[in-house]
């Protein structure tokens, strides 16, 4: 059984989808049981490994969770990393939090996509033209396959 139903992961693919129309930016989710280790590293090690550090503008965000161990990140290439205020990353955290200790994974994952779609709009506006670079669907990282 996955940790998200059916209605909640088109929910988070259209929250992908929505917020990516007004940005170039990529917004991708990856999702596993367990963690071991920080949440940061293990994100960006599937940053790299999903392809994200690939995109034309370096600005591609990265939402990691490991439910069972209750871990997560929210990480950005070097192009929006560079542009955002300093504290972007950990008050997206914090918004994501709440809905995640009132065991609304689904709305906390929604919340961190809806403010890195805010800011990659704001640094990173749609461009006519603008191709899909990555899938807006979750991973789950534990039915992915190697060099997935």
């Amino acid at each position: 059984m996955s940790v998200f139903t059916t209605q909640e992961q088109e929910l988070i693919a259209n929250a992908i989808a929505e917020a990516e129309k007004a940005t170039s930016g990529e917004i991708r989710i990856a999702v596993e049981k367990h963690c071991h280790g920080s949440a940061f590293e293990r994100a960006t090690q599937y940053f790299a490994q999903l392809g994200m550090d690939k995109t034309a503008q370096h600005n591609g965000v990265l939402i990691y969770l490991a439910y069972e161990d209750k871990k997560f990140a929210i990480i950005g290439d070097r192009g929006i990393d560079t542009v955002v205020p300093n504290d972007f990353w950990e008050t997206a955290q914090v918004a994501m939090k709440a809905h995640f200790l009132s065991g609304n994974l689904a709305e906390g994952i929604v919340a961190g996509v809806s403010l890195a779609g805010e800011k990659l709009a704001l640094f990173f506006p749609y461009q006519t033209g603008d191709v899909n670079e990555l899938p807006n669907d979750i991973i789950f990282m534990d039915q992915a396959e190697p060099n997935n």
